[in-house]
């Protein structure tokens, strides 16, 4: 087996991200930190954890129909009354960063109920700095996270062969039960699909929080979970 990976440079390369956070994935060795318990705003890397409550409370063929429709950030293009299920919903979350499908999943749970869900996901996980207030990953100063807590809940969503699977899809286009309404998603990740290794997870970003990229990284036989936050050059 291969051993967990060190640094053999006598320094760590220079980075922009004030918040990092880099593991070996099978033990959970960390290899490098910086503030990794220090809060910060997640932006969009808040809907690993709506997607792992999504995954606990739906089935991926149950069908959800549209009653809200958000247009904040970014969105897939939700169409009022529209018919879809939810793994396709989850394709827009995961893939796309979509806020109208968070919400759409979010909303049709109940939405509070959702919420408090999230926050029960989080205290389960350990992820002692982090707070949930709605699961688009809005600024909010009550939704916080941190590079370590990014690590537990990418480590929860890694062990799921469901959602591994989503979160490496490069482009998809899904749509609305009758085939009537199409959706092209494209993962915002610009990694995926250009350096080989790379499987994931989740990009965020708002004018407050700064770049954020948590990444599954296999290479010479070694699993990562790399998590950056408030970066000025996540890729």
């Amino acid at each position: 087996l291969n051993p967990v990976p060190y640094l053999k440079l006598p320094y760590y390369p220079e980075i922009s991200a004030q918040g990092v956070y880099v593991v070996d994935y099978p033990s959970f060795t960390p290899i490098m930190e910086r503030h990794s318990r220090k809060s910060f705003f997640p932006a969009s890397t808040t809907k690993i954890i709506t997607a792992l409550v999504a995954y606990d409370v739906y089935q991926p063929n149950q069908i959800i129909t549209i009653n809200k429709v958000i247009s904040d950030g970014q969105i897939m293009g939700l169409v009022l009354g529209e018919k879809i299920t939810v793994e396709n919903l989850l394709y827009g979350v995961l893939v796309h960063s979509a806020n109208d499908a968070a919400y759409a999943l979010a909303e049709n749970f109940g939405y509070q109920n959702f919420i408090d869900l999230m926050n029960k996901k989080a205290k389960e996980l350990k992820m002692i700095n982090s707070h949930f207030v709605n699961p688009a990953g809005y600024d909010d100063i009550k939704q916080t996270t941190s590079p370590f807590d990014l690590a537990l809940a990418s480590r929860t969503l890694l062990s799921n062969e469901y959602l591994t699977k989503i979160v490496a899809t490069k482009e998809i286009t899904i749509s609305d039960i009758d085939f009537k309404i199409f959706h092209r998603l494209s993962n915002v990740n610009k990694l995926l699909g250009e350096i080989p290794g790379v499987g994931g997870v989740k990009t965020g970003y708002t004018e407050n929080a700064g770049e954020n990229l948590v990444s599954f990284y296999k290479k010479n036989g070694h699993q990562l979970i790399i998590v950056i936050l408030k970066s000025k050059d996540r890729f």
